[in-house]
């Protein structure tokens, strides 16, 4: 399967005190604001080290609930939350955090699983950063 997913952004003005819109392919964004202060401090819209949480962290957890159905379990819940840290104007690490309800696995299993979705996650595969994962069976 071959597929391209687009997204745009457009910026107006100096990295400092210029703003941008993002949006994308699906309009799930439509113009959701960018700046300096979304980015380096608080302000109202998105930033480019959230949309990567994001990415990743949907694209791990799919990649999970795919594995586990191949092992012939249902997940009735899978949580992950993923944190970038952007340190010296470079993404360091990204630690994905993890709280699943999977009935019937072994911790073992879970471990084993959860591993193999963060070493095969195509966006796990794609960044260049330290990418950890804590995952917890309840």
């Amino acid at each position: 399967m071959k597929f391209t997913r687009k997204a745009n952004t457009n910026w107006k003005g100096t990295g400092k005190d210029g703003k941008g819109l993002v949006s994308t392919e699906s309009t799930t964004l439509n113009n959701a604001q960018l700046s300096f202060k979304t980015r380096f401090e608080d302000g109202v819209g998105t930033n480019p080290e959230e949309l990567i949480a994001a990415a990743h962290s949907g694209c791990f957890t799919m990649q999970l609930s795919f594995l586990l159905s191949e092992k012939g379990f249902v997940p009735e819940d899978l949580n992950t939350e993923a944190q970038v840290t952007f340190e010296d104007g470079t993404i360091t690490k990204i630690h994905l955090k993890l709280e699943a309800n999977v009935p019937g696995i072994t911790e073992q299993d879970f471990q084993e699983t959860t591993q193999k979705a963060k070493e095969i996650c195509p966006v796990s595969k794609l960044l260049n950063a330290e990418i950890t994962l804590s995952a917890t069976l309840v």
